[in-house]
């Protein structure tokens, strides 16, 4: 595996040439990690009262790519961002035009422009987990959460190192997966699980075919308003920019094996497999084995790291070299997500 060398960086290297800001220049941020010995997430804590992040940040993108590439995250804390639209704002100053979050996999809601609620499952249930989107061959490179409100208890948004994973995984299991593929299938229409029009965010079945053969996707329409999806995807993927190899993929996610016991033995005495609201196999059609899904699911909680929000919190993820997931949580909790450069397989 590689190792990663980290380089402290002093505020006075990272500050903007801006003037706004009647303090020394390398007086206005200081970096540090949360935990000692783990480098993700990056933290970023204004040094001085009135520091701005919007105006920060876009004066010093090239050094948060830097540090996005080399630690996996970053977590701006303490500073005075409160609104849905400025943390709209802010992702576009540093990372550009924000993503629709289209082809869906759990519900969310639109909060203001393209900013979208954290996946909205009941508090009791944990998230696993996951890369955004790496179920389909089309994903977003940045991912942004901003905490708007931390829960009583719980809600955390565990992360982990794809990078760590990708190697920590047996060697058999890994070289096994890479070298037969996935394929995802999805039934929408059954009245569990997203709907199709929810998932391609339309009404018009001609728009939904267009997607599909646009994304390699294949469809089949079943009964009246059913709707049958199949799609062979990625099993781990090469960072474009660093080169290094990420596990990628949400096999464990959609695998019928990890869903809770009550759910599956519903599931599978209600439904054929075929007809099981999401599922995933090897590329030919072959099952996969759960054991093989259950280590898989280990070396992700081996590696996860978890911090506690705090209010105004916002945390930017490099969405292949860093999975996220949720912790369950009691008491109100707001946050939001923005998810920007798209990138993808031909």
């Amino acid at each position: 595996m590689n190792n990663f060398q980290i380089n402290r960086v002093t505020a006075k290297a990272i500050a903007p040439t801006s003037t706004k800001l009647a303090v020394p220049a390398g007086e206005l941020v200081r970096t540090d990690y949360l935990q000692s010995g783990c480098c993700l997430p990056l933290v970023i804590r204004p040094a001085t009262t009135g520091v701005e992040l919007i105006d920060w940040a876009g004066h010093n993108r090239e050094f948060l790519e830097e540090r996005l590439l080399q630690d996996g995250g970053v977590l701006f804390r303490d500073f005075d961002l409160a609104a849905a639209e400025q943390f709209e704002q802010l992702i576009e100053t540093v990372s550009g035009k924000l993503l629709d979050y289209s082809y869906r996999s759990t519900p969310r809601t639109l909060v203001s422009g393209r900013i979208y609620t954290s996946t909205e499952y009941p508090a009791h249930q944990s998230i696993p987990l996951h890369n955004e989107h790496a179920y389909s061959r089309s994903w977003p490179m940045k991912l942004w959460f901003f905490s708007m409100q931390v829960a009583d208890d719980g809600g955390e948004t565990p992360i982990a190192d794809s990078r760590k994973i990708y190697w920590r995984i047996p060697s058999e299991i890994r070289e096994c997966f890479e070298r037969r593929g996935l394929m995802y299938v999805r039934n929408y229409g059954t009245g569990l699980d997203l709907s199709w029009q929810d998932v391609f965010q339309t009404t018009s079945r001609a728009a939904v075919e267009d997607y599909c053969r646009r994304k390699k996707i294949e469809f089949e329409w079943i009964g009246k308003d059913q709707l049958r999806t199949r799609q062979r995807c990625q099993v781990s993927a090469q960072h474009p920019q660093t080169g290094e190899m990420v596990w990628f993929n949400q096999a464990h996610l959609f695998h019928v094996s990890r869903l809770p016991v009550e759910t599956r033995d519903y599931l599978l005495s209600t439904f054929a497999e075929e007809d099981l609201p999401r599922n995933v196999y090897f590329a030919d059609g072959s099952a996969i084995e759960p054991e093989m899904v259950n280590e898989i699911s280990k070396v992700y909680e081996e590696q996860s790291v978890v911090f506690s929000w705090c209010a105004g919190d916002v945390l930017l993820i490099d969405n292949m070299l860093t999975a996220h997931g949720r912790n369950p949580f009691r008491g109100k909790r707001r946050v939001v997500v923005g998810m920007s450069q798209e990138i993808g397989q031909s």
